[in-house]
């Protein structure tokens, strides 16, 4: 028997209501519908520390799934300061909306724990990445683009790359700035969205700074890198999202328009970030999948995780070779 339409109607109305309450606990969004990403707390980059090079001194908290830790452990990771820094991977907990870590730190099961422990305000939420004192539990720093400065800075082996030299800067901030709103912060603008209009403009802005990406790469003067011969925080902070993109953001978020094969400049700009020492071991291809559309259930109501390729299979093919 064929549903009558006004019961359609009403079913579609109801959802819609229910999603866009359900979109509310994801993120906030103004009064046309742009998501708003909420400030991170602790968001001021201190000082470096005097105990810096101490080992074990400092924690540095991450979790697999999230783009914002990813870029730090990224940092952390390039640098070599496994040493000076210990790393801590939490576990996200879907049902309790925190974040679980694999064993107590000071005494805390949780990251949530943790902050109040360092001082964090009651209505402050728990986020990674987030960088303490081991020994007090002071937080340092919990915003992910001051703590990848703050981890350029920090005591580093012989032979640890610079990710910002003195001479790029203007040019390494520039990217940065621009890769923060219309890429990083871009997909979810998309996948956030509540109205057609603050898609709209949210998936043109992506697209935009990616053809831009694309066009200096390409360009015949350019080096290997964003911004020339020289890994830099530029090239650290557009990985995270563009390494999930296949698999999360275009087909969750949206943005599928232009796959990422039809920029063969920045695809191959993948492949060699990639292919860096350390790299893979800092990509969780399952891990991605499983907390995005299990997590998200205003954007899966099903919570089914549909098939992929193995990452290194999607990330190595040529240019083209993988389309929808």
């Amino acid at each position: 028997m064929a549903i009558p339409p006004v019961v359609v109607a009403a079913a579609r109305s109801v959802w819609h209501w229910q999603w866009l309450q359900l979109m509310g606990g994801l993120g906030p969004a103004d009064a046309e519908g742009n998501y708003r990403r909420p400030r991170s707390p602790f968001a001021e980059r201190p000082p470096l520390p005097v105990d810096a090079a101490e080992p074990g001194a400092h924690l540095l908290i991450v979790g697999r799934s999230c783009p914002w830790a990813h870029r730090a452990w990224l940092t952390w990771q390039l640098r070599g300061l496994q040493a000076s820094i210990r790393l801590v991977v939490a576990e996200p907990d879907p049902a309790a909306g925190r974040w679980r870590l694999p064993e107590p730190v000071l005494g805390c099961s949780t990251l949530q724990q943790l902050y109040r422990r360092g001082g964090a305000a009651p209505d402050q939420r728990a986020t990674v990445p987030v960088l303490l004192e081991a020994g007090g539990g002071r937080i340092l720093v919990g915003e992910s683009a001051r703590l990848m400065e703050l981890l350029n800075a920090w005591p580093a082996p012989p032979g640890a790359p610079d990710l910002e030299p003195a001479a790029l800067i203007p040019q390494i901030r520039t990217w940065r700035e621009r890769f923060q709103h219309a890429v990083n912060d871009g997909v979810y603008r998309c996948g956030f969205a509540r109205t057609q209009v603050a898609y709209d403009r949210a998936e043109a802005d992506l697209f935009t700074a990616l053809a831009e990406a694309e066009t200096a790469l390409a360009a015949a003067q350019a080096g290997p890198w964003l911004c020339g011969d020289a890994l830099t925080l530029a090239d650290v902070q557009l990985f995270p999202t563009l390494i999930r993109l296949e698999l999360v953001y275009a087909p969750l978020f949206g943005v599928s328009r232009r796959p990422l094969w039809q920029f063969p400049a920045l695809w191959r700009w993948r492949q060699r970030f990639y292919a860096l020492p350390g790299v893979e071991a800092c990509c969780f291809a399952e891990a991605w999948r499983r907390d995005y559309y299990g997590a998200l259930f205003p954007l899966n109501p099903s919570g089914i995780v549909p098939a992929a390729p193995p990452l290194a299979t999607l990330v190595n093919g040529l240019p083209g070779a993988v389309q929808p």
